[in-house]
């Protein structure tokens, strides 16, 4: 059982640090704002939204041959597929392969399957190390944190901060801010971790049925750096991220760079058939640590058509403005939302909670998850089974109370008007309510909406006009 998220709670210390919050807001718009550029440059992009979803939805429901499928295209390419149940599973297997390859140094692109795994610490508990070498995951693990994005892993860190975290690790000068100089250190620091790495790990952003290869994507080329070395490549995915056939996958090419980063594509897409040669190794490891589960619920099936995108995630006002560690879940924001209570309810029964229901994300997801509609749902879900907080359920009843008197719903609005107007604003916006922290009331009317209908509406009907 997973330790229970209290998502206001986990964001308190985030949001109450107003410039930091402001300043994540603005750098996570600036990214909607780029993708937002990049998909009304492109005539057919609802076009190539509506073929993806329907290619991962086709994909979803016919799983098991897809993937029967791959496993023998793959093991004719000469890889060697394994399967994973759950991240238990999934670790020992890759922890027998470094055993079997006698491998301590290990060289990990960014995967959040292995983030969902707790690969790493699973290693390291075996006396094994792992050098993640993805600039933003590097940067973390320095740290001793877990990635706050699933595209930008450092993006709650400002440079002052990484200038800081590498004069400690990697010995640069102290003060130091500039990008440029702490990407140069960065760049010789992993350079030696690449040179000495026994084993490259990757996580699989598709995997094409009809051909048995697999593709990664990344803007930093470490992917292709670490597995080029070694002779070893294990790959890491969940199963969900099947395609059906080779010609599917330029409509997730052109969709993801463009939704995930504003760009039109990444600067490497890499594809892998097979071992790179005789000598060499590709092991790929399949798990479904409750993606089945989820396949099999009506209700909650579309968000493993998610392909890891973060758009939810730049677009989201909660997210933006309380941050990624918040929400104590690998993958966090509104997808997030949606795949953490579908595999631990208890645990993360407020996730669903932390969405205003705008819509927005729903609006830019690449394939087409309605997640605000499914957020809602699991409000349902949580609600029938006992899992909502005594303070909501108790605030829902006296709302369903007011809702169902005309009259006393007329006077609480009446009430509630008249004191908001004329009562000191430190009334509401104390350290009593945490609700009133960097949000300000509009100004109450001094009419009801009720009132002016029934002083301006008119019983005039329409002239016929046939």
């Amino acid at each position: 059982m997973l330790p229970i998220v209290d998502h206001p709670e986990a964001a308190k210390d985030f949001v109450n640090n107003v410039p930091r919050s402001h300043w994540h807001d603005d750098a996570l718009w600036f990214v909607r704002v780029k993708r937002d550029r990049q998909s009304q440059s492109l005539p057919e992009w609802e076009y190539l939204r509506e073929q993806a979803a329907t290619i991962k939805r086709h994909t979803i429901a016919n799983l098991g041959d897809y993937l029967q499928e791959f496993e023998a295209n793959a093991a004719r390419l000469g890889a060697v597929v394994h399967w994973a149940a759950d991240a238990a599973e999934h670790n020992r297997i890759v922890h027998q392969l470094l055993v079997e390859n006698n491998a301590h140094e290990i060289i990990k692109s960014k995967s959040m399957l292995t983030e969902e795994c707790g690969l790493n610490e699973y290693l390291l508990e075996q006396g094994i190390d792992v050098v993640d070498t993805d600039l933003g995951e590097r940067i973390v693990q320095l740290r001793g944190e877990h990635p706050s994005h699933i595209v930008l892993p450092a993006i709650h860190i400002k440079k002052e901060e990484v200038g800081e975290t590498f004069h400690e690790h990697l010995g640069t000068t102290a003060g130091e801010s500039d990008p440029q100089v702490l990407t140069e250190a960065a760049r010789g620091h992993l350079r030696s971790k690449f040179l000495g790495g026994d084993v490259g790990i990757t996580g699989v952003n598709f995997a094409i049925a009809e051909t048995g290869g697999i593709v990664v994507v990344t803007n930093e080329g470490n992917a292709d750096l670490g597995v080029s070395l070694p002779r070893v490549h294990i790959a890491c995915m969940g199963i969900e991220k099947l395609v059906p056939r080779f010609h599917d996958l330029g409509v997730f090419t052109r969709l993801l760079a463009r939704s995930a980063t504003g760009q039109p594509i990444t600067t490497y897409t890499s594809h892998f058939h097979g071992p790179r040669d005789e000598n060499s190794e590709l092991h790929i490891v399949l798990v479904d640590n409750g993606r089945s589960q989820i396949r099999d619920s009506d209700t909650f099936r579309d968000s493993l058509n998610c392909i890891r995108c973060g758009a939810c995630m730049n677009t989201c006002p909660v997210y933006r403005r309380s941050g990624g560690h918040s929400y104590n879940a690998t993958v966090p924001g509104p997808i997030g939302s949606v795949l953490g209570p579908s595999r631990d309810p208890k645990a993360h029964k407020s996730l669903p909670y932390a969405c205003s229901l705008c819509g927005s994300c729903t609006d830019v997801c690449p394939v087409k998850i309605p997640l605000h509609h499914q957020l809602l749902a699991w409000r349902k879900v949580l609600v029938g089974k006992r899992l909502l907080n005594w303070s909501k359920r108790t605030g829902m009843k006296a709302a369903s109370v007011l809702f169902q008197h005309p009259k006393l719903f007329t006077l609480a609005g009446y009430s509630g008007r008249t004191a908001l107007r004329i009562l000191p604003k430190a009334l509401t916006h104390n350290r009593f309510n945490e609700w009133a922290i960097d949000r300000d009331l509009p100004k109450p009317p001094r009419q009801s909406f009720r009132a002016w209908y029934a002083k301006n509406r008119t019983e005039t009907q329409p002239e016929d006009t046939k």
